[in-house]
C-alpha cells in the first residue's frame, strides 16, 4: 500500500495535489510520502525479533529528510560509504545503530567509522580484515566486525543485483569462512561479533532467503564450538517490492519475518536485517511532464522532461515502473501505445516500451511510481541535466528537501586553469 491516490480526479501524495507542487518546484521531481514510509517501516519491523535492528539502506534512499523520518521510528543504517555515514549520523541515527557494508572501504572511512563508534564493520576479505585491524590498532580500538559470507545461493533475481552466488565480488566464498575467522581471532585491532550474509535485491521469493539462513545457523553453530564469539547475525536486505508488472507479487514481510524468527530461535544471537528498496521504493515517485507526442512510422514516442538522468532503473536494468496521469482519465478513455522516452541524448533514455497508456498530449503530468528507491540516489548530471528535486509530504503539507541545482550551480562546479584564463 502506498499514499498515492486519485482524489476527486487528480493524483495526490497524502492530501497535497500534485499539481500544486509541479506549479512551485517545476517538473520533473520526485515526492516521498512521509505516511507511506512510516508505514513501510512498520509492517517490515513489527515481525521481527524484538531485539532486532533494522539498518536501513542508506544506498537506496540517501535524503537526510528520509532518514530522519526513519529514524524518529528507530531505524539504524546500513551505510557503504564515508559519505553515507556522515548523511546517517546527520539524520540523527545513532552511531550504535550503524554497520558499515562494501568491498572496498578506504583506511579514511574506517578511520570515520571507528571515531565515531559504529556498531559493527561487515568484512568482506582477508585484506580488508588486516587493513582494518591494523588501522584500528593505531587508534588503540578494536573493530567490531562479521565477516560476509557468501552461501552461494542463487536469489532468482537480476543478475546485476545478485550478491550471493560464487561468480560476485561480495563476501569470502563460504569454504574459506573457518579460515577467514581464525585470522581474525588473531589480529589485534579485531573483535569478532557475528557473521554477515547478502544474497542479492528484488527478491520474490522467499525459498533462496530460507537456503541461506539455514547455512548461515549452521556456521554460526560450528564457529561457536571453534570458539568464536558469535553474538549477532546480519541477513543482509533484499525482500523484493511490486512494481505493478506481471511477475508474480513479492512475498508479505510477515512470512519473511517468522523465516527470521526461526533464524533467531536457532541461531541464539541478535538478528540484523538492512532493508532498503521495501521500505523506500513505492513511497516515492517521480512526476514529469509531457513535451511532445511524437508520431514515428511504426511507434508513437511519448516524449518526457525527466530522462535517465533522474531514473536510470529501466535503462539499466530493464526495470518495469508504473506511469499513471496525474489528472484521472475517464473509465472510457482512449488508449494509444506509447514508447515513453526521455530528453537525454541516448537511446536507452527510456521509461517503458510499447506501454499502452490514456492518449496523452503536451503539458500532460504523468507519474513514474515505485520511484523511491534507486531513483535519486542513482541522478546524474549528464548532458548538463540539473537532476530532479526531491519533495517530502506530510499530510497536507509538503517541503523541497533537495532543491533543483541551478546552472549557475553547474558552473560552480568547474575550475578553470589559469593558463587558459588569458
Amino acid at each position: 500500500m502506498n499514499h498515492f491516490q486519485y482524489r476527486r480526479g487528480i493524483l495526490c501524495a497524502e492530501d497535497v495535489d500534485l499539481r500544486h507542487i509541479a506549479a512551485d518546484v517545476g517538473t520533473p521531481f520526485y515526492c516521498y510520502s512521509t505516511a507511506t514510509l512510516e508505514r513501510h517501516y512498520r509492517v517490515f519491523a513489527e515481525p521481527l525479533p524484538k531485539d532486532a535492528l533494522v539498518a536501513f539502506s542508506v544506498k537506496a534512499n540517501g535524503n537526510i529528510a528520509v532518514l530522519k523520518t526513519l529514524a524518529k521510528l528507530g531505524a539504524g543504517a546500513d551505510v557503504v560509504s564515508g559519505g553515507e555515514l556522515v548523511k546517517a549520523l546527520a539524520a540523527g541515527i545513532p552511531a550504535d545503530k550503524i554497520v558499515f557494508s562494501g568491498v572496498g572501504k578506504t583506511k579514511a572511512e574506517m578511520r570515520a567509522a571507528l571515531g565515531s563508534g559504529i556498531y559493527q564493520f561487515n568484512v568482506e576479505s582477508e585484506p580488508e580484515l588486516e587493513t582494518l585491524s591494523a588501522v584500528a590498532t593505531a587508534m588503540n580500538l578494536r573493530a567490531p566486525i562479521t565477516i560476509r559470507v557468501n552461501p552461494d545461493v542463487d536469489a532468482k533475481t537480476h543478475a546485476k543485483i545478485t550478491t550471493g552466488t560464487a561468480e560476485t565480488k561480495f563476501g569470502i566464498p563460504w569454504e574459506h569462512a573457518h579460515a577467514a575467522y581464525a585470522l581474525a581471532a588473531r589480529l589485534p585491532g579485531i573483535a569478532i561479533v557475528g557473521i554477515d550474509v547478502h544474497i542479492g535485491s528484488q527478491i520474490t521469493e522467499l525459498q533462496p532467503f530460507e537456503d541461506a539462513f539455514a547455512r548461515v545457523v549452521t556456521l554460526a553453530q560450528s564457529l561457536r564450538a571453534e570458539g568464536h564469539a558469535i553474538t549477532r547475525i546480519d541477513l543482509g536486505g533484499g525482500l523484493g517490492v511490486p512494481y505493478i508488472c506481471d511477475n508474480a507479487p513479492p512475498p508479505d514481510p510477515a512470512a519473511y519475518g517468522a523465516i527470521v524468527a526461526k533464524v533467531a530461535k536457532d541461531a541464539g544471537a541478535q538478528i540484523i536485517c538492512e532493508p532498503g528498496r521495501l521500505i523506500a521504493a513505492n513511497a516515492g515517485i517521480l512526476v514529469s511532464e509531457v513535451l511532445y507526442v511524437k508520431r514515428g512510422q511504426n511507434r508513437n514516442f511519448a516524449i518526457l522532461d525527466a530522462g535517465m538522468n533522474d531514473l536510470i532503473r529501466p535503462a539499466m536494468y530493464d526495470a518495469h515502473h508504473e506511469i499513471v496521469c496525474v489528472t484521472e482519465p475517464p473509465p472510457d478513455a482512449p488508449h494509444e501505445v506509447y514508447d515513453v522516452v526521455g530528453p537525454v541524448c541516448e537511446t536507452a533514455d527510456r521509461f517503458a516500451e510499447a506501454r499502452s497508456l490514456p492518449r496523452l498530449n503536451s503539458g500532460d503530468l504523468v507519474a513514474i511510481m515505485s520511484a523511491g528507491a534507486y531513483g535519486a540516489v542513482m541522478a546524474s548530471a549528464y548532458n548538463a541535466r540539473p537532476p530532479a528535486p526531491e519533495v517530502l509530504v506530510k499530510g497536507d503539507r509538503f517541503s523541497v528537501v533537495r532543491p533543483r541545482m541551478s546552472y549557475e550551480g553547474f558552473l560552480e562546479q568547474d575550475r578553470v586553469p589559469a593558463w587558459l584564463e588569458d
